[in-house]
């Protein structure tokens, strides 16, 4: 018998998505994607001279369960030069992805029935994260209106003795938005000793427009997911990274210690030359990605498509596609069967995003022409 952890536990609709075009593609089918949140970018070179280096020097063994020192100080130089923010290397540990950083995080932060504040729409795996340690995910939503962005007195309303944490994504996935500055700052002020902010940053350093904060310019009282997947194209190298108040560093050692040993070597070898010498490619990488947002947002639109809001960070247009169905599941294996195209439903990431389709721009400008122009000729044809 299966778990009963696992009965509440939600399929990730966009992997789904992506099984199926993989499926027909090997019957020779050409798909183009524009539903995955991966970088086509191939890693920048100094990185992979670095992890090919660090196989070479032997750097294949365990590290400290925590991570190496050199890379945990380069993180807190990376704060303090980005954000003007003081942490210790002792604050930070080194994971392999954000995703274990995440699972650890509320290992140790969650009893079963506290609750975490999140974010409707947000990203799908949130809610299963808080889940699976047998946590309440207390949905919110965010409206396009107001940008996709916390209302605080939605928050406010959601607090009670039980409230652990209120998490926040900004640069947001899946809608590509920034929380402004003010709102930050009312977001943090709500934190105090038992109720913390937890912020997923990964999408820092993809802005277009206006500029991304940490929350730890504000408030102490909050943990920090991080990493190098998104920014420096290292998805495949498994690297991330938890910041956290001191007093939580010991319980999220020993739950890395027992279940995950320590990140991969050589790909910490490559995060140090990745926060050190990769600026040149990031701000290469960035002006593509901004031609490419403008143009999705442009052909969008023009296919018939709503953005209330623009998205200035990320790699993400969540566009309203409500004048073609309300049902965006099935709208997306519609368009993946008939265009070819693959997107991700807005319902996976919460009731508030039905009606809507998220569409990633982290595919070459080409197959974005190629995946726009196949897109409107088919709902063209197929009516509203």
């Amino acid at each position: 018998m299966i778990a009963k952890r696992l009965e509440d536990i939600s399929s990730f609709m966009v992997m789904d998505v992506l099984e199926k075009a993989n499926e027909m593609e090997h019957q020779g089918i050409d798909v183009i994607h524009l539903e995955v949140g991966e970088p086509d970018f191939d890693v920048p070179e100094c990185i992979k001279i670095a992890a090919c280096q660090a196989l070479e020097d032997g750097h294949t063994h365990y590290t400290h369960s925590l991570g190496m020192i050199e890379l945990r100080n380069a993180i807190c130089e990376h704060y303090d030069t980005f954000y003007n923010i003081t942490i210790q290397p002792e604050q930070v540990m080194i994971t392999s992805g954000t995703s274990p950083a995440m699972l650890s995080l509320f290992a140790v932060l969650l009893n079963p029935g506290d609750e975490v504040i999140i974010s409707d729409p947000g990203y799908a795996c949130y809610p299963n994260f808080i889940k699976f340690v047998q946590g309440i995910p207390t949905r919110v939503p965010v409206y396009a209106e107001d940008g996709f962005q916390y209302r605080s007195s939605a928050i406010r309303a959601r607090l009670n003795a039980r409230t652990k944490a209120i998490f926040i994504n900004s640069p947001s996935n899946p809608t590509g938005n920034l929380l402004s500055e003010e709102r930050l700052k009312e977001i943090a002020a709500m934190s105090t000793k038992g109720t913390y902010i937890i912020s997923d940053e990964i999408y820092h350093g993809l802005v277009y427009e206006g500029r991304e904060h940490s929350i730890l310019e504000y408030t102490q009282q909050a943990f920090v997911l991080n990493g190098f997947s998104k920014l420096y194209a290292m998805t495949g190298l498994r690297l991330g990274y938890l910041i956290a108040p001191l007093e939580f560093i010991r319980p999220l050692q020993k739950i890395q210690q027992n279940f995950f040993i320590s990140a991969n070597s050589m790909a910490q070898m490559a995060g140090i030359t990745a926060l050190k010498h990769a600026g040149d490619d990031i701000a290469r990488m960035k002006q593509v990605y901004n031609q490419r947002r403008c143009f999705m947002i442009q052909g969008l639109r023009q296919i018939g498509f709503e953005i209330t809001v623009e998205p200035t960070g990320a790699f993400y247009v969540f566009a309203n596609a409500r004048r073609f169905s309300a049902d965006s599941l099935k709208l997306t294996y519609e368009i993946l069967e008939n265009a070819h195209v693959g997107v991700t439903p807005g319902v996976d990431f919460g009731i508030h995003g039905e009606g809507y389709l998220r569409f990633s721009y982290a595919n070459s400008l080409e197959n974005i022409k190629i995946g726009l122009d196949r897109l409107g000729k088919y709902l063209h044809t197929r009516g509203s």
